[in-house]
């Protein structure tokens, strides 16, 4: 039984980092991706034949595929002309039924030779997530991965909803803004997000939006933490990625507080609160709305010189104030100049832990 075989060629090339006017594609047989709505699953035996010494591209791929699937069938493609979705560049292809490959063909196909065809495995493995992984274990999870597009201006990723996914950028660009709209960071090719709520359980806390037209890659919660367990190596890259935006995103809250800062308890409990104030030494008034009415207190270079809550002052307020957790807060830069040189009312760090073991000796009574 003879296999029919069709062929795209490129009539149009801008930029296009891999191919060239005049390149083919051969296809043979039936498209072999796995179709579920609008997303598909890339398996690792491909049917379209790249031009020899050439990488596989795995936007054109998707963008052949796709023809493959509206038609059902090699058979049934019409004269037919398309553009690649593009990247950095841009390319046009042409299939026309009279110049299909069948078994009289003059010129059929020869297959390039073996080690000479770079699959997606070797595209991807030029993505830092993967540079740790060798070909055979990145097309293993090959297996985990769905590709989908989103279009300028769709929410990837909503801020408090729980994360369902692993994110890696194909093509395209994404800004990641905190609950308030201020953007946070840019993310492009190459570049992951998703991980630090299916790492923590928790929800968003940032939303992602697509800055101009995307594709991603993306690996479902549930086989997340069994892809950690299978490779240890992306363990260690998951832990340093957190490492350092968690890093940025002390430097970016350090520079909020200089210019003065407000928020509520729920989003930064007053524990955190302090030790932020504290670790930056921060010389300024906080002002905490309380169930029990208004609390002050005042730093000077991360000490706490002053303290007044719920007709308590000093310590004695402190520690009140540290186990409310309903309430918000604003600290202002500067202080009176009486409290310039006030003494402490203790170290900070023991106020806090002996603060945290009271709270935990009341929840135990009750």
């Amino acid at each position: 039984m003879q296999i029919p075989k069709v062929s795209f060629k490129i009539i149009e090339e801008n930029n296009c980092p891999f191919y060239k006017y005049g390149d083919e594609f051969l296809l043979s047989g039936k498209a072999l991706l796995l179709e579920h709505k609008e997303h598909r699953k890339f398996i690792t035996t491909s049917i379209i034949d790249i031009p020899r010494g050439k990488p596989e591209c795995p936007i054109l791929y998707g963008d052949i595929s796709n023809v493959l699937i509206k038609y059902q069938s090699i058979s049934k493609i019409p004269t037919y002309v398309m553009n690649c979705s593009g990247c950095t560049g841009s390319i046009r292809l042409e299939y026309d039924r009279e110049k299909r490959c069948g078994a009289n063909s003059a010129a059929p196909h020869v297959p390039p030779p073996a080690g000479k065809k770079r699959d997606i495995a070797e595209i991807l493995r030029g993505f830092s997530i993967f540079r740790t992984l060798d070909l055979h274990n990145i097309r293993e999870l090959l297996s985990f991965l769905q590709v989908k597009k989103y279009p300028k201006g769709s929410i990837i990723v909503q801020q408090g909803e729980p994360g369902e996914n692993l994110y890696i950028i194909v093509s395209g660009k994404a800004a990641v803004a905190d609950q308030s709209g201020v953007l946070i960071a840019s993310l492009g090719k190459g570049e992951v997000f998703g991980e630090m709520s299916l790492l923590s359980g928790e929800a968003a806390v940032a939303t992602v939006t697509a800055l101009e037209a995307m594709q991603l890659l993306f690996m479902p919660g549930k086989d997340f933490r069994n892809m950690l367990n299978r490779f240890p190596s992306l363990q260690i890259y998951l832990a340093r990625l957190l490492s350092k935006r968690l890093a940025r995103a002390n430097v970016t809250l350090s520079a909020e507080i200089r210019s003065g800062m407000i928020g509520k308890l729920s989003d930064m409990p007053s524990p955190e609160l302090f030790q932020v104030l504290g670790e930056n030494k921060k010389t300024g008034i906080l002002t905490l709305t309380l169930p029990q009415g208004p609390a002050k207190f005042f730093f000077r270079d991360g000490d706490i010189v002053f303290a007044k809550y719920n007709n308590k002052s000093g310590k004695e307020a402190f520690f009140d104030a540290l186990g409310e957790k309903d309430g918000r807060f604003r600290f202002v830069p500067g202080l009176p100049a009486e409290y310039k040189k006030a003494n402490e009312i203790g170290n900070l760090m023991w106020l806090l832990m002996e603060g945290l073991r009271r709270i935990d000796e009341q929840s135990g009574e009750t």
